[in-house]
């Protein structure tokens, strides 16, 4: 049976290269990513571990802006390692100046995240999945530790 082993790229094209590239570019930076390959009229970056390509966008399709809603992407999502890095990521999309939808927030149990715009409109999230539930494992681990640690002690 095939298999898929994860996402390798996503590519989107973009009303304005300059600007789109620009926006990227400052975000990208700021999430660990490094240019991978650019072309006149197309670029990605890369984390070492997935990769993403804008391209500039033909004369038609200029013509019809993106509308969250519509058929296609409705938003791609960027799995981060801490709740403390999607605050981070917020401040950074405000001084950035990018337009935030949806504030950090918790939008499912143990769900954290903030979704934003990119200049055409496309959504974007940075989100924390499993951290509250991952630390009270922990946290419950070592009790359990510290308990037979004790009962050793006491016999």
């Amino acid at each position: 049976m095939i298999r898929v082993v994860g996402i390798d790229h996503i590519s989107i094209r973009v009303s304005d290269f300059a600007r789109s590239k620009a926006f990227y570019g400052r975000l990208f930076a700021f999430l660990g990513f490094k240019v991978l390959d650019e072309h006149e009229d197309a670029i990605g970056w890369t984390n070492g571990k997935t990769r993403f390509w804008i391209g500039q966008a033909d004369a038609e399709g200029r013509k019809h802006r993106h509308r969250i809603g519509n058929i296609g992407l409705h938003h791609y999502a960027f799995e981060l390692r801490s709740r403390r890095e999607v605050d981070a990521l917020q401040a950074f999309l405000e001084k950035l100046g990018a337009r935030i939808v949806d504030p950090a927030d918790e939008y499912y149990e143990d769900y954290y995240a903030v979704f934003f715009l990119d200049p055409d409109g496309l959504k974007l999230e940075g989100m924390k999945y499993g951290e509250l539930t991952a630390r009270a494992a922990r946290k419950a681990a070592r009790s359990r530790k510290n308990e037979k640690r004790s009962h050793k002690k006491t016999h």
